[in-house]
């Protein structure tokens, strides 16, 4: 797992990835684990398994902060503004820090698409 946090902190998050597949299975239910997973799916732009894997830490560690503030950018990234939003809002309400708060003002400030336009 260190050496996955290595490779993520050097932005190689596919080196980061096969090194956590020899051990992914033992990651299961680990919030730790699958934390390190869903932010090296984020890294590299596997967001539909980014976006599991930061729903389940949320449903280990419901007051995780950062995985409600990481679910919401993996949200974002997937233009899905509207449920970005609320996890930005949970992640802000715990902790009110400016990178969250940052985050949820931008999203908030996003025009509502108009009723015959498809969300972006």
């Amino acid at each position: 797992m260190r050496m996955a946090e290595d490779y993520l902190d050097l932005r190689a998050p596919l080196a980061a990835l096969e090194a956590l597949r020899p051990v992914e299975d033992e990651l299961t239910g680990v919030v730790s684990g699958e934390l390190l997973l869903a932010r090296g799916y984020f890294a590299s732009a596997q967001l539909g398994r980014a976006e599991l894997a930061f729903r389940r830490v949320i449903e280990l560690d419901p007051v995780n902060d950062f995985a409600h503030f990481a679910l919401g950018r993996t949200l974002e990234r997937q233009s899905r503004h509207d449920d970005a939003r609320r996890h930005y809002r949970i992640a802000a309400s715990m902790n009110p820090c400016a990178e969250y708060r940052q985050r949820l003002d931008l999203v908030e400030a996003r025009p509502a698409p108009a009723p015959d336009e498809p969300a972006e």
